[in-house]
């Protein structure tokens, strides 16, 4: 039995105050369900610190849930309705590729160690850093105990930016780590946040309202970098099993990974490669939820990076708010920048993902509609299919 479980079993003969959707709730919903994309909103969004990250890496209770929706209302695959952030950062704009203020295809001047594709990102967040624009970075660097697995890590200097250069292809929980207590940061710190589509549209939506509860200084993200993505993978399942067990590839001898045109390769450490498969091939570790987003631009960023459309070494970056065009104009001496290569092939995977979500999603998609979808509305959509919420029960547990 679920401690989440456990607690609801326990109140038992009490009347429940109305309109209270319990974090059992988005869990049956959608961690049981095998619809949780591990963004942390959920963990973020908690007035009074009752999540967590369990060792699945999946939202737990750590404490008594007080009802209070939050967590319910903030999930991209629950309550949010996450295409309805789109216009947080857009407005009247329409809510596309055409959206964007500006196009580049970059690269770094100087040659940055183990970055990915340009190394614009980590170019970017260096200069904010040492021009005092920003106190920290929260990244993804390797674990020290799994070989190839991103976690969720707040860089404040070059070295720390550096050690985090690359890609991963799990996801972190990254705002489940906004708690910035530990670090020694100044009162009102000014943070940047990398991450996947997903992540930013839980940010974004929470920045949206006021935030006076629990630790989590969402309002201490002032720029947000989003990831081109169409979906992440389970950690275990991709690196673990199908890597490393069905292919025989050892994690430990992995120099980098790199998703590009439809395949994933994976180099040895002598770069040679020792895989390329179509990305296909790997569909069974990606998680599930990942099919329902048509948010594969990340409309909700301020900057969106990624190697589609953009010549091998470059990186696209599609600029959608003023921040983010600041933010690139303060580094732009330590770029070679031109217009981006291929919008086109931009254009092309943007509709593919769409494709897949629309005919995934269960509920209306609708950018205008109400930024937050009800526990008794979301039910009418989802129950019946395949990613209905599951039961909980007595005999089950």
């Amino acid at each position: 039995m679920t401690a989440a479980f456990a607690i609801r079993e326990g109140m038992n003969d009490i009347d429940e105050a109305p309109g209270k959707t319990w974090f059992w709730e988005l869990e049956r919903a959608v961690i049981d369900a095998n619809r949780c994309i591990q963004c942390g909103a959920c963990v973020a969004a908690c007035p009074s610190d009752s999540l967590g990250i369990g060792p699945d890496d999946l939202p737990t209770l750590v404490k008594m849930c007080t009802g209070c929706s939050l967590c319910w209302d903030f999930c991209p695959r629950g309550g949010l309705r996450y295409e309805a952030t789109w216009k947080l950062t857009g407005g009247d704009r329409p809510a596309g590729f055409e959206r964007t203020r500006n196009r580049y295809s970059a690269r770094t001047v100087s040659r940055i160690p183990g970055a990915q594709d340009g190394g614009v990102v980590s170019a970017l967040l260096i200069e904010l850093l040492e021009a005092g624009e920003l106190d920290g970075a929260l990244l993804a660097r390797p674990s020290e105990q799994e070989p190839w697995k991103g976690e969720a890590f707040l860089a404040r200097t070059r070295d720390e930016v550096l050690s985090c250069a690359g890609s991963f292809y799990n996801q972190t929980m990254a705002l489940a780590h906004l708690d910035l207590k530990r670090y020694d940061l100044p009162p009102n710190p000014r943070i940047a946040l990398v991450g996947t589509p997903c992540e930013l549209q839980g940010l974004r939506a929470m920045q949206a309202r006021p935030w006076y509860w629990g630790s989590s200084r969402v309002d201490a993200v002032v720029l947000t970098i989003g990831l081109l993505c169409t979906k992440s993978f389970n950690y275990e399942q991709l690196m673990v099993q199908e890597v490393q067990a069905k292919r025989g590839v050892v994690l430990a001898e992995i120099e980098k990974i790199d998703i590009i045109r439809g395949k994933l390769y994976i180099y040895g450490r002598d770069e040679a490669i020792r895989i390329e498969e179509p990305i296909r091939n790997f569909h069974g570790a990606a998680l599930k939820g990942c099919d329902e987003c048509a948010d594969f631009l990340g409309l909700a960023a301020d900057i969106s990076v990624g190697s589609v459309g953009s010549a091998d070494g470059y990186s696209s970056v599609l600029i959608w708010t003023e921040a983010g065009q600041q933010a690139f104009d303060m580094a732009r001496d330590r770029f070679d920048a031109r217009e981006l290569d291929a919008p086109a092939a931009i254009e092309k995977l943007d509709t593919l993902d769409k494709t897949v979500a629309f005919a995934t999603l269960p509920r209306p998609f609708d950018p205008e509609a109400p930024l937050f979808i009800d526990y008794e509305e979301h039910l009418r959509h989802y129950a019946g299919g395949d990613r209905a919420p599951v039961e909980h029960d007595a005999v089950r547990y």
